[in-house]
């Protein structure tokens, strides 16, 4: 296995033990992040987004990974998080495809992609099935994100 691969190895091993810390450590300080829930996240912005996922989770998330590919400038893998949706306590599970970039050893560009309707199915219901594929549920989605991302930041902060 190469450095990028065990990278994102160690980044994956750290989400399976719940260990922010080690996961911001994978990444470039100018990380950017793209998911279908979150849109673009930039620097400690992604850090604080899986601190805040993590710690919502209280320890009921299971996180599987697989098929880790890399080379020194890209890379890819599958996981799959199953966790109990804090909202509306269903169980979801996510199955999802990474793609990374790399500069200085470490991530610089994490894109995740998954299926938002079937996330939403799972999560929301009927109303996920109904509604998640659409443009407007799929904005809210990202709106409600961003805005519980702000608001961990906000209870994080020190003065």
């Amino acid at each position: 296995m190469n450095p990028t691969e065990e990278l994102i190895r160690k980044f994956y091993t750290a989400f399976a033990n719940a260990d922010a810390k080690t996961m911001s450590e994978c990444y470039h300080p100018q990380i950017h992040f793209i998911d279908p829930a979150f849109g673009l996240l930039k620097g400690e912005q992604v850090s604080k987004m899986w601190e805040m996922l993590l710690s919502k989770s209280k320890g009921n998330i299971k996180i599987e990974f697989s098929d880790i590919k890399a080379d020194e400038f890209s890379g890819s893998a599958r996981w799959v998080a199953t966790y109990i949706f804090s909202k509306t306590n269903r169980q979801v599970v996510n199955r999802i495809s990474a793609e990374f970039l790399f500069q200085d050893g470490l991530i610089i560009k994490h894109t995740d992609n998954f299926d938002v309707w079937k996330w939403a199915k799972q999560a929301f219901g009927i109303t996920g099935y109904l509604l998640g594929w659409t443009g407007f549920f799929q904005d809210k989605i990202k709106k409600q994100a961003l805005l519980s991302l702000k608001k961990y930041e906000k209870s994080k902060q020190t003065f």
